[in-house]
């Protein structure tokens, strides 16, 4: 009897190498430069205690107190706060298994993986977001804020400009192939004012956390970083219109100057894949 060996298309091989790549990733933290310690993920049935009191958050400005916390005029209940506090541990937990799929995508596509450390939003920024959304949508409860939140756990890939479209393409590629599907794509390259870049939104397969990854070039990311502080000026609840307006022009001027990739404008979202086959942990 003859037997034949089934012959596996290059998707499949990219599959397999990138999970290779991640299984090693997660067993050798220090294989990817400034990257911090991405452990194999191991399931807990619920949440850990929570502590009465968080110290410590955004240089002594937030207090959070039996009566809840509070921050530049926000405000949550102890009640709200408990809730913001477990989905902050909900996302650390599935970011264990998230992150070393996004380092082998960083891997494969030849990116720099940029500020990995900071891959979980604090606590009190997660605060920060949700109290605003209190505050803007009347009647809206935690759990709808929350809901709404994509970057609990967030990454940032970066090219040079000539490897930049085929960086991002090879790399949604991977990521999709995993079975992440991709919630959201916003690629403002083509955009005549404001922030380039693109960013993404994906959900996890195994645990549903969203995560956000940010693509950009060295030039987009510094653009990045150098309106920042005009930005979050921008997003205050005390900000007046006219101010916020002076705000947007500024981060216009400094984007403005960020040279667009070729083909970068035309990116869009990777087909949705079939979910690779096997045993779920």
């Amino acid at each position: 009897m003859t037997t034949t060996t089934p012959v596996r298309s290059p998707l499949a091989r990219t599959t397999t190498t990138a999970l290779a790549l991640a299984l090693a990733l997660a067993a050798a933290p220090a294989a990817t430069a400034a990257a911090g310690p991405a452990p194999v993920p191991s399931p807990s049935p619920s949440p850990s205690p929570l502590p009465a009191k968080v110290t410590g958050q955004a240089a002594g400005r937030a207090d959070s107190t039996r009566d809840g916390w509070s921050q530049d005029g926000l405000h949550l209940s102890a009640a709200d706060e408990r809730k913001v506090n477990a989905y902050a541990w909900r996302a650390g937990q599935a970011e264990r298994a998230i992150s070393p799929q996004v380092r082998a995508a960083a891997v494969l596509s030849h990116a720099t993986l940029v500020g990995f450390d900071q891959r979980l939003k604090s606590k009190d920024s997660l605060k920060r977001k949700v109290a605003t959304s209190l505050r803007e949508h009347r009647g809206q409860t935690v759990e709808q804020a929350l809901a709404s939140i994509n970057d609990a756990v967030r990454y940032t890939f970066q090219w040079q400009d000539g490897q930049y479209t085929a960086g991002v393409t090879r790399a949604a590629s991977v990521l999709a192939q995993w079975g992440n599907d991709s919630a959201r794509w916003k690629n403002t390259w083509g955009s005549k004012h404001g922030y380039k870049g693109i960013n993404s939104v994906w959900r996890a397969p195994r645990s549903g956390q969203p995560f956000e990854i940010q693509f950009h070039t060295a030039a987009s990311k510094h653009a990045q970083l150098v309106t920042h502080k005009l930005y979050e000026e921008q997003r205050l609840p005390g900000t007046s219109p006219a101010r916020k307006k002076e705000l947007q022009r500024k981060q216009d001027a400094v984007f403005a100057a960020v040279p667009v990739p070729a083909g970068a404008a035309r990116l869009t979202a990777p087909a949705r894949q079939q979910q690779p086959s096997g045993p779920r942990g």
